[in-house]
């Protein structure tokens, strides 16, 4: 087995992949900053408190353990925010990826899987969505992703750098035993806003958009459970570890579900009312966002065993009960 350290291992994707590496016999370094990572998350391998813009605080990390591959997560990842603090966010994505990147090169670690985003893609005009479409990103976040991409990319021409970029689509549910799961400030994502309402921490959920082009009106994305997110970056570590070629490989189910079928499910799961706000449409949003996952299944063997909708909001309900009637 091999030491891994997980930048950004104290936050939702990250906790739950430091979980399934401990699970199969991976030692765990988690490296996080917990300016956005959660300590109660800090339940597998050794911890180190820092921030990847600082080289010093990552030398001494790969002077302490011998390291034999990283897991990039590390990253600010609100879109709006990224239009507002253009600055910030190429700040700590892409000069913290660089900084990093020649840590590891200073210490010899020749392997990285790095946290990407469909954001890289823009607002394709087909779907599903293949790695061979184009990536245009519309927002600073999704830029960011894209020239830390093309950085590992430079680094890999340069020094020899293996990598794997994966492109995940929206990410949901909760680790089905409850230890840990999404707890963003603010949230902003569909799932935890449904359950919010559902609960009663708010009084309804706003639907964005009633006259798209699908099936009932309101948007698709392909939500993908974080556990199989998890077993993603592992067998993408696996392949690395195996002498796998460097690549970018999409992560997702290859079937969306609507606005729609996320609260109507959400209400099935939870036996609650849930009240929903009819709001125009924002401004970027594509009607469709679904990923196909051939590649993943081609490259990596991996396959989603937990995502489909009604697994995905059951796992999460359950994670969020906990907390709120804490």
């Amino acid at each position: 087995m091999a030491r891994i350290l997980i930048t950004g291992g104290a936050g939702y994707i990250g906790s739950h992949c430091a979980k399934a590496l401990a699970e199969i016999g991976h030692d765990v370094v988690v490296f996080d900053s917990l300016l956005f990572g959660h300590r109660e998350f800090l339940r597998w391998g050794v911890f180190v408190h820092g921030d990847i813009r600082d080289a010093s605080a990552l030398n001494s990390v790969f002077d302490a353990h011998r390291i034999d591959a990283v897991i990039h997560f590390a990253a600010l990842a609100y879109v709006g925010q990224s239009v507002t603090e253009p600055g910030r966010y190429y700040d700590v994505n892409v000069n913290g990826t660089r900084v990093l990147l020649d840590a590891m090169q200073r210490a010899g670690i020749g392997k990285i899987v790095f946290s990407s985003s469909c954001a890289v893609y823009g607002q394709p005009a087909s779907s599903p969505i293949t790695e061979a479409i184009e990536p245009r990103p519309i927002n600073p976040y999704g830029q960011t992703k894209l020239i830390c991409e093309r950085m590992i990319g430079d680094f890999g021409h340069a020094h020899g750098l293996q990598s794997v970029c994966l492109r995940y689509f929206n990410a949901a549910g909760a680790d089905p035993g409850g230890q840990i799961g999404e707890d963003h400030s603010p949230e902003t994502h569909l799932i935890p806003l449904v359950l919010e309402a559902a609960f009663g921490r708010r009084a309804a959920v706003s639907k964005f958009g009633a006259d798209y082009d699908t099936p009932d009106g309101s948007a698709i994305r392909d939500y993908i459970h974080v556990c199989d997110l998890a077993s993603a970056h592992a067998a993408a570590l696996g392949h690395l570890l195996d002498g796998g070629e460097t690549c970018q490989i999409n992560l997702g189910t290859g079937a969306g579900s609507s606005v729609k079928d996320v609260i109507e499910c959400a209400r099935r799961v939870t036996g609650r009312p849930i009240t929903v706000r009819d709001e125009p449409r924002r401004q970027g949003d594509p009607a469709a966002l679904v990923a196909d996952a051939g590649l993943a299944r081609q490259k990596l063997n991996w396959s989603p065993v937990r995502s489909d909708l009604q697994t995905v909001i059951s796992d999460a309900w359950r994670w969020h009960q906990r907390r709120w009637e804490r």
